[in-house]
């Protein structure tokens, strides 16, 4: 599994080039342009379009290797409730809040349909 943080920004074209001058890579952008991946050495920074009270924050996601069902079964097992998986535009994702009522994404990602 890999750690995607998603900073939500009210101009997904500027903050890819401060993320760019700031030393990540430029990486998929979906066709839309609401949505870009920035890799890095160890992981992956996402920026998605956002408005109003979201703009300027940030959220834990988690890039799948396993089947979402899998990782659903685990957390019940383990006392969590994770919402139902449900399809996006880029792939499946399910959410569920950590011991501190965070919500954290799981996203199995399907990059031909938004790439």
């Amino acid at each position: 599994m890999r750690v995607v943080p998603i900073r939500y920004s009210a101009n997904v074209a500027a903050s890819m080039r401060f993320y760019r001058a700031l030393g990540l890579d430029a990486g998929s952008v979906s066709r839309p342009g609401a949505w870009a991946e920035l890799p890095a050495a160890s992981g992956m920074l996402a920026i998605h379009e956002a408005d109003g009270a979201t703009v300027g924050t940030c959220e834990l996601a988690f890039e799948a290797d396993e089947p979402l069902e899998v990782i659903t079964s685990r957390l019940r097992s383990a006392g969590f409730a994770p919402q139902a998986i449900v399809d996006e535009n880029f792939g499946h994702s399910v959410r569920v809040c950590d011991p501190d009522g965070v919500w954290v994404q799981v996203n199995s990602q399907d990059r031909e349909l938004y790439t």
